[in-house]
């Protein structure tokens, strides 16, 4: 019996090294070979990928921008019923994603036989985003202008649209420029969701070449480092137009 039982003890302890014996390599780093060059021999579709982001940024940040001029000019001037359309559009583009929005424009408005391409069911998208969340940007750069300088407006004889456009725009323009250009930078980057609806985007070049490739890491690291470069592009761009069409000439003594 006690040779059975230092028999038992000696199996238990054998099983016991057999099954939790610590591997080998544990607290060892991991090693991975990055390999770049499926990457960059892909830089022609890469390329490809950039200029639809790009077009599809800019496009929508011009035709977004005249939208919530507009709009903004329609919630602060308008009528009663303009209004209400107004914060109507707002209230629904603010509080619902932008996903949504982009299969609404091109899974479900084909079925009520309106069919476009998803290039254009993409800037359509962006444009109709931007325009809510920059209507509410515009519209409190348009509250900010001082009373009188409205009321100058009035006393030159100026209609509303003239002093709208001479007298507030500009000024308004120029107070919110910085968060306008956060939220244009926000919409470019924003653009990568539209590679859900197979967009040549730079987002769905990069998942098409990680499918043939399977070099995930790298691939990824390149299409973050041109988001990167695009953003401080855009910034670059956003403040050379500021300086040199939003910028008053200094006052000489």
């Amino acid at each position: 019996m006690r040779f059975e039982t230092g028999f038992s003890r000696i199996g238990f302890e054998a099983s016991a090294k057999v099954f939790y014996e610590p591997p080998h390599h544990a607290g060892s780093i991991v090693n991975y070979t990055f390999q770049f060059g499926d990457v960059l021999a892909a830089w022609p579709l890469l390329l490809k990928g950039v200029w639809v982001t790009i077009q599809l940024s800019f496009l929508a940040m011009a035709i977004g921008l005249v939208v919530a001029i507009v709009c903004a000019w329609g919630k602060t001037e308008g009528p009663a019923p303009v209004r209400w359309l107004v914060n109507a559009y707002i209230e629904i583009i603010r509080n619902t994603p932008f996903l949504v929005q982009l299969f609404f424009f091109f899974f479900a408005l084909p079925a009520l036989g309106l069919r476009w391409s998803a290039h254009t069911a993409a800037l359509t998208a962006m444009v109709v985003n931007l325009g809510a969340y920059a209507t509410e940007i515009i519209r409190a750069g348009i509250e900010s202008i001082p009373k009188g300088q409205i009321e100058a407006g009035l006393a030159l004889s100026l209609n509303r649209l003239q002093i709208f456009r001479f007298v507030i725009l500009k000024p308004a323009l120029r107070a919110i420029f910085p968060a306008l250009t956060s939220q244009f930078i926000l919409l470019m980057l924003s653009s990568s969701v539209v590679s859900a609806i197979s967009a040549d985007d730079l987002t769905s070049v990069a998942a098409n070449l990680q499918s043939q490739t399977f070099r995930s890491f790298e691939i990824y690291i390149v299409v973050a480092v041109i988001y990167l470069l695009l953003s401080l592009a855009f910034s670059a761009l956003f403040k050379l137009i500021s300086g040199r069409w939003l910028s008053y000439p200094e006052r000489r003594s």
